[in-house]
């Protein structure tokens, strides 16, 4: 039986370079629509729009039974909220996961955590900014580990070091882990191999070399790490009813080095701290 290498040509890194931008942009649009008083379907339809706007389509359409644009986990959903008529409330943590396909069928996919201001409740905001910041900081870790990685499984030895090394002010205890829900390829299909584990495993994974296209995503709760699937059979959620992070980029790498796809800059920003410079795919 044939199948596809993970491993993508040089003009096929290049195809993938617009549905990511397409994806940041739908996201940057999201981004200024979070606020109180806004409806997750609302977010829903401006992704929508925009993704529409580039000649491109929603891929989380194509997945059978799924029907939206984006998914959007609020407070202790952490992953594959369904939009709906939820309103977002003061001091919400909001999880905003998106994708694009051009009609050339290439594929992006990324996702964000925003936090909505509650000038009444700092702590709580400053409790879950963190755990944003920490779940961002370590997608950067694992991203910045992909530059010189030998395996997959260095990435997620680095996102794990990094949760461990910044462990949460509040509870001071790192931020729970969600083992069940992984990175992967990317390519002609939005979920493609090989798999990308956020944490040390006994496997090395798929070697690291030009042409592997993942998306590392990170999902993170400030409690338990143990969760459930609410009865929309989508919706997942800590059992605890901590609240829940989720970051990720789509990620190309190249003879010349890294390139974040779904980043406005290639990665710089987020690589600096790590001593990493992105490398523009030739």
């Amino acid at each position: 039986m044939f199948r596809r290498s993970i491993y993508k040509k040089p003009e096929q890194l290049r195809g993938m370079r617009e549905p990511g931008r397409i994806t940041r942009l739908a996201l940057d649009a999201v981004a200024e629509a979070v606020r109180p008083g806004v409806t997750t379907l609302e977010l829903d339809r401006v992704a929508n729009e925009v993704i529409a706007g580039h000649g491109a389509h929603s891929n989380f359409q194509l997945v059978p039974g799924y029907h939206h644009t984006i998914c959007v986990s609020v407070n202790e959903e952490v992953v594959h909220g369904i939009p709906g008529d939820r309103v977002l409330e003061p001091g919400d943590i909001v999880s905003v996961d998106c994708g694009a396909e051009t009609p050339e069928g290439w594929n992006g996919d990324s996702a964000r955590t925003f936090v909505v201001p509650d000038p009444s409740r700092p702590e709580l905001v400053a409790e879950r900014e963190e755990l944003s910041r920490v779940t961002e900081g370590s997608l950067w870790a694992g991203v910045a580990a992909l530059a010189s990685a030998r395996h997959l499984n260095d990435v997620g030895t680095a996102i794990q070091e990094f949760i461990e090394a910044n462990p949460l002010s509040h509870s001071g205890r790192p931020a729970g882990i969600l083992r069940d829900y992984v990175g992967h390829g990317i390519g002609r299909r939005m979920h493609e191999p090989p798999t990308l584990f956020h944490y040390r495993t006994p496997d090395q994974g798929a070697e690291v070399r030009p042409g592997l296209c993942v998306c590392v995503e990170p999902m993170m709760t400030a409690g338990s790490e143990e969760v459930f699937v609410e009865d929309d059979d989508w919706t997942v959620s800590t059992v605890d009813g901590s609240a829940g992070s989720h970051w990720e980029h789509s990620v190309a790498v190249h003879s010349g080095g890294v390139w974040v796809l779904t980043a406005p800059d290639g990665g710089a920003a987020g690589l600096a701290p790590f001593g990493v410079e992105p490398v523009p795919i030739p």
